[in-house]
């Protein structure tokens, strides 16, 4: 049996580095190291070709392509252009009247094409260059394949390819990270839920089975493949859940510590971390109010955000421009690699984590693994991996986050009813092992259920 693992995305965008691209990389590395029994071959889906992967990153001494550096800078310039229309916006409030709103939101997003359309081609071209064409080669499927799908596939345009692979006898499992454009869209670009929606139709009619991150995840795919295919084939599927490891893989990589990071911790004063992408979701509005509650009371406390800028994040930024905190008790780091989210994570008083929604909550492991406890919002997955050993506030008011992080100060005992010095969790050795086994596991059963027929036909 060969185990055929998609990282076409993470392939294609190597100086991307937020969960999925962590799991994807860490799961390989993994693999190709273990005694596991099965070939595990990752693999590319690009112009309807499938191709082995060579090499999944760059050598870590070659530069970045010039596409891929003027790419990365449209990127920026992108983020500015957005921040300073917020700005605008908050200036010069009759551009936000009911008559002005949506034609000067319009013509904003029309001359925003003169960043992201060259941006799309820098990396188009990216994709195409010589470097990048030797890290993969051509290969075909072979009887008895299984065909995992651990990238973040619905990016892709990729259907005809892979059920080509399956109508030659592959098997295939999807890796589901969560279902949040689809179960809470108001936290996603339209883009990106009418993509994933697609998606999603698609992976319940034709995967044979489903490996999830979180027993939470996997309870809502189960009800999401019944709601469309009815209960009766929903049960032909098969459904798992497999944990994250924490590790993070790219601090010997990226060695370099950015010195701004060592100037968040220079002062006495604790400093509580949030570890995420910018976007609605992540809910970096009610952090704010709530630290700017504490501010207000007079309370010495530093913020420190860390994560790249997402969709849907225009307002929050701008706000947080024009923050009269920061750089004094407002810290925030759009492009700080592993060595120094690593630094930051060995130094802060605790992680500050206020997500609507989440599949795991990666950053959460991550901080409490390293000693740091983690203040997190009341939801169903939090509860499922941080257990006793977190502390829960509740989203309907700021005031409940502005409570824990006063009485942690005033006290310097961390809420939680548990020590997080018994606190234990899996590596990512561990993790993908975990998804190895239920992997193979699932594809063992599916062989099982083919072969009942023939047997009976007999």
């Amino acid at each position: 049996m060969r185990l055929l693992i998609e990282c076409t995305y993470v392939f294609e965008h190597p100086d991307l580095n937020s969960g999925i691209q962590r799991v994807v990389r860490n799961v390989i590395s993994e693999l190709q190291r273990a005694n596991a029994g099965c070939e595990c071959i990752p693999v590319i889906m690009q112009e309807g070709q499938l191709k082995r992967v060579i090499s999944l990153l760059p050598p870590a001494s070659q530069p970045l392509s010039w596409q891929r550096k003027w790419a990365q800078r449209l990127d920026r310039l992108r983020l500015r252009y957005w921040g300073a229309y917020s700005a605008l916006i908050n200036r010069a409030p009759v551009l936000a009247s009911t008559a002005l709103r949506w034609p000067f939101f319009t013509f904003c997003r029309v001359l925003n094409l003169s960043i992201t359309v060259p941006l799309r081609a820098f990396l188009w071209l990216d994709r195409r260059n010589v470097a990048a064409l030797q890290r993969s080669e051509p290969m075909d499927i072979a009887e008895g394949d299984v065909f995992l799908l651990l990238d973040s596939s619905w990016h892709l345009d990729f259907y005809d390819l892979a059920e080509r692979l399956k109508a030659r006898g592959a098997s295939i499992i999807s890796v589901v990270y969560d279902l949040i454009p689809l179960m809470q869209p108001q936290f996603c670009d339209a883009g990106l839920t009418r993509v994933f929606e697609r998606w999603f139709d698609w992976v319940a009619k034709t995967a044979d089975g489903f490996l999830c991150i979180s027993r939470t995840v996997e309870d809502d795919v189960r009800h999401a493949v019944a709601a469309r295919l009815g209960q009766e084939l929903a049960d032909s599927r098969q459904f798992e859940h497999f944990y994250l490891g924490s590790e993070l893989d790219l601090t010997q990589r990226d060695p370099e510590l950015d010195s701004e990071i060592e100037t968040v911790f220079v002062s006495n004063e604790p400093v509580y971390l949030m570890v995420s992408t910018i976007e609605p979701r992540k809910n970096h509005a009610y952090l704010l109010d709530a630290f700017e509650r504490i501010w207000a009371r007079g309370i010495k406390a530093r913020l420190c955000i860390i994560g790249k800028v997402g969709w849907k994040s225009e307002e929050l930024i701008g706000r947080i421009q024009r923050h009269p905190q920061l750089s004094r008790q407002l810290f925030v780091f759009n492009q700080l690699n592993d060595s120094g989210l690593e630094y930051a994570y060995a130094r802060a008083s605790a992680l500050v984590f206020p997500s609507h929604a989440e599949g795991f909550g990666l950053p959460m492991v991550e901080a409490m693994q390293r000693g740091v406890p983690a203040m997190v919002s009341d939801i169903p997955v939090f509860r499922e991996i941080g257990g006793d050993f977190a502390a829960y506030f509740d989203l309907g008011d700021p005031e409940a986050l502005a409570k824990l992080v006063e009485g942690h100060i005033n006290s310097g005992v961390f809420p939680a009813g548990k020590s997080l010095a018994d606190w234990r969790w899996i590596g990512w050795r561990e993790a993908s092992l975990q998804l190895l086994d239920r992997t193979l596991s699932i594809a063992g059963r599916i062989e099982q259920a083919d072969e009942k027929p023939a047997l009976r036909r007999a």
